[in-house]
């Protein structure tokens, strides 16, 4: 496939995407002002999808008369390589999605960060034990605690219990956060210390 290929076919998806997003939009919703209450609930879905068509529309025109270097390309869209990160990347997402079904969010979550930051980005350990560790305790605590909405954790329901009652029973939910990232923090230091190879050592 050519970049400008590329180009066509992304631009006919957003075409449609919009028109989609619009016909939902006035689906039993409102998509006009309501008086003293401010905009209806499709109001904004619809009218960003009108932005979205007309700009489709412009990059169709565009592409008709060969008005960028993008429509007048006929590269390659992606490489090889390129299209190998893109394939891993894929199959990692789908594996989360997995993952949240059998073992839920938060292991899901944590192997996907291991998998994405140590064996595709290859970080150093000390930055890899903190995004790994940090990560999950962040969706945690905005989701469950903050904003009281429960995530999927299926097998590891009951796992979750002891956290509950510091966080319903003790109010000391901050304590808990608290001392996660101390443990966070001081595990980054000292993977990143004992760990991580010397500068210079490392390859590439």
């Amino acid at each position: 496939m050519t970049v400008r290929q590329a180009e066509l076919l992304m631009a006919i998806a957003t075409v449609l995407l919009s028109l989609g997003l619009m016909w939902s939009s006035t689906d039993g919703l409102s998509i006009s002002w309501v008086p003293n209450k401010g905009p209806g609930s499709g109001f904004w879905p619809f009218w960003l999808s009108i932005g979205l068509l007309l700009a489709s529309l412009a990059t169709l025109y565009r592409w008709f008369r060969r008005a960028t270097p993008e429509s007048r390309s006929e590269e390659p869209y992606i490489s090889g390589p390129a299209l190998t990160v893109v394939g891993v990347s894929v199959a990692a997402l789908l594996g989360l999605l997995i993952g949240i079904h059998l073992v839920g969010m938060y292991i899901s979550l944590f192997a996907f960060m291991l998998f994405y930051v140590k064996v595709i980005g290859r970080h150093p350990w000390g930055i890899t034990v903190c995004l790994v560790g940090g990560t999950p305790l962040f969706v945690f605590g905005m989701f469950e605690w903050a904003l009281q909405i429960p995530l999927p954790k299926a097998i590891t329901e009951e796992w979750f219990y002891p956290v509950f009652d510091i966080m319903y029973g003790t109010n000391h939910f901050w304590a808990y956060m608290l001392g996660a990232a101390v443990i966070v923090a001081v595990s980054g230091w000292l993977a990143h210390k004992f760990i991580d190879p010397q500068p210079g050592t490392e390859e590439g």
